[in-house]
């Protein structure tokens, strides 16, 4: 009876979650933030991710409560949907899933481009497709392996950050530090923000995994607060080691005197102490392509948690929303999700895609953070395992950063804002017009 009904497995612990929240957005930290120091400098960029970190702590505590009230694998869709009624409910899933599913092709390219100086006879989007498959499968395979694997490499990953700290550290001068720290003025601040974002997008992706943890009621507060505090910590670590070495153009720019950009700024650090011969520089490039597997990996997880919900309320065809009988995983969403990435890989437009992932984490944090205000008037008495702390007041804060953020991206990236929005109009069009029409005919049946 239960291969006809089949159903996720609740498998994971506080420990598995906290290998998952930290192992999503680690790659952030070994790749792509420095891009952002060109417009913002060090004090640019270290301002907007000072408010960036303060909104993620305070979101991450208000969305922890709705993922232990309502413990759902569709996330911000099942707590929109529930508070907001079904439009609202659609776009916040629509946000979701373009975060999740646009962000992976990013990490995918960095890893293709990293395998291939290595296997320079493969082309790099030939190994990033190939990575896109391996990790798919993984995933299909089952979630307790995955997360497993997840935890593992997550931990390398951390560990090579702190030892990264620990040999540049050592070699920090603030007067380094704040050479050019403000290039392009105040404006620069604003222009950094999606660059910031990237330092913790995908932590919330721990909730699209709540009907697979074991007393999620529980289990998901250890996970997603122990995550946050150790991707503070870590942010704050190789932000601050990483640019005292050499300034920030040393881990912007591969030459000096050159204009072209590296995705690989702490190995840059260690070339200005080591050169490009020594162990600890070839040990960073190893461990980590750990952080960019992490985040691959896991992304990979929670994006086929988030396209199954749609499926199994059948806002995308039904097949999506099916669990494999075998593995008790979301198989055919899962290689919806790869299709949409390799699709996305071959445009080679993945710094355009990782800024579109961006807009989708942020319209998500707006909705889920108005969610959260819309239950705790609406609803009182739902029963709240965990209830963020500092009410309203955190999340008002929150709220306002997230706002400010959403109209910064828009102005510096017009053009993409663009394509974003229209990508929400032309779903939300389908939606109202399609699905629901599709619904009603079957009601009048």
């Amino acid at each position: 009876m239960s291969n006809l009904n089949p159903t996720f497995e609740r498998t994971l612990g506080p420990v598995m979650l906290w290998g998952l929240g930290v192992g999503y957005v680690i790659s952030g930290m070994y790749f792509g933030w420095n891009l952002g120091l060109p417009e913002g400098g060090t004090l640019g960029l270290g301002i907007a991710t000072f408010f960036i970190s303060v909104m993620y702590v305070f979101f991450t505590f208000s969305y922890c409560e709705l993922a232990c009230a309502i413990p759902k694998s569709g996330g911000a869709f099942d707590y929109a949907n529930r508070a907001l009624g079904v439009n609202w409910g659609f776009l916040a899933g629509l946000t979701q899933f373009i975060e999740f599913v646009f962000a992976p092709p990013a990490i995918a390219y960095a890893i293709g481009a990293y395998f291939h100086e290595f296997l320079p006879m493969y082309s790099i989007l030939t190994i990033a497709i190939f990575s896109f498959m391996v990790f798919t499968a993984l995933n299909i395979f089952g979630v307790k392996a995955a997360a497993s694997f997840e935890l593992f490499i997550t931990v390398f990953a951390v560990l090579e950050l702190i030892i990264f700290a620990g040999v540049s550290l050592p070699h920090f001068t603030s007067t380094k530090f704040f050479q050019n720290s403000l290039p392009n003025g105040v404006t620069g601040i604003f222009a950094s923000i999606p660059f910031a974002i990237w330092f913790f997008l995908g932590i919330e992706g721990v909730a699209n995994v709540a009907e697979e943890t074991i007393n999620p009621q529980v289990n998901v507060v250890k996970g997603f607060g122990s995550a946050i505090a150790t991707l503070v910590f870590l942010c704050l670590l190789t932000f601050t080691s990483s640019i005292g070495v050499a300034g920030w153009e040393a881990i912007v720019f591969l030459d000096e005197g050159s204009r072209t950009t590296s995705d690989s700024p702490l190995p840059l650090a260690l070339s200005y102490i080591f050169g490009k011969d020594n162990f600890f520089y070839h040990l960073l490039l190893t461990i980590g392509l750990f952080g960019l597997i992490a985040s691959f990996h896991g992304l990979i997880l929670a994006s086929g948690r988030v396209t199954y919900e749609f499926g199994r309320v059948g806002y995308f065809p039904k097949i999506f929303g099916k669990i494999h009988p075998r593995f008790h995983t979301p198989s055919w969403a899962l290689l919806l999700n790869m299709a949409i990435g390799i699709l996305a890989l071959i445009s080679g437009k993945t710094a355009e895609i990782i800024t579109i992932a961006c807009f989708g984490a942020i319209l998500l944090y707006i909705l889920s953070l108005f969610t959260f205000f819309k239950l705790r008037r609406d609803e009182p008495q739902m029963n709240r395992p965990f209830k963020a702390p500092f009410y309203p007041w955190s999340q008002r804060l929150a709220l306002g950063i997230a706002i400010i953020a959403l109209f910064s991206l828009t102005w510096f990236y017009k053009k993409l804002a663009l394509i974003y929005f229209l990508i929400l109009t032309i779903g939300f069009i389908y939606f109202k017009f399609v699905i629901n029409q599709k619904k009603d005919s079957h009601v009048s049946k």
